[in-house]
């Protein structure tokens, strides 16, 4: 093939390439859907709340709020739903008994993490995920 073939050749795969709309940042997530059930949170704060984002939509009660801490927290190649890590050393401080189930996807990966308030790492945990978890305090808050 002579060069000029060559350049012709790829002047149309770039035209062709080029003729193909970018695919939109919200349809890469568009099946990212996520089911939160909250239980012994304390009044208007338990129940099972449906979760979309990019757009955002759903029966949670601050869908705006819990989408911005979503994408706050996922970080490419890490768990936004991690577990504490085994060995962890945590204070030994007791959040009461609430606890959440969060299920579905969210960033194109399967979701089954659950919340509980247990110890400090767990608090800290839960607290990094308000307001898609119910914000309940710090153990100790007078307010």
């Amino acid at each position: 093939m002579s060069h000029f073939a060559a350049r012709g050749a790829l002047g149309a795969v770039a035209a062709v390439l080029g003729s193909v709309p970018a695919l939109p940042a919200s349809a890469a997530v568009a099946d990212d859907h996520l089911t939160v059930t909250v239980l012994h949170a304390g009044a208007g704060r338990d129940g099972t709340y449906e979760l979309s984002c990019h757009p955002g939509a759903g029966s949670h009660p601050d869908v705006a709020g819990a989408c911005r801490v979503l994408d706050r927290n996922t970080r490419w190649g890490r768990d936004t739903f991690a577990p504490v890590a085994p060995g962890t050393a945590c204070t030994m401080l007791y959040g009461g008994p609430a606890t959440a189930h969060v299920t579905g996807t969210w960033a194109g990966r399967p979701v089954d993490a659950t919340y509980d308030r247990s110890d400090g790492c767990e608090i800290g945990r839960w607290d990094r995920m308000v307001p898609l978890l119910p914000g309940l305090g710090t153990p100790g808050d007078l307010g």
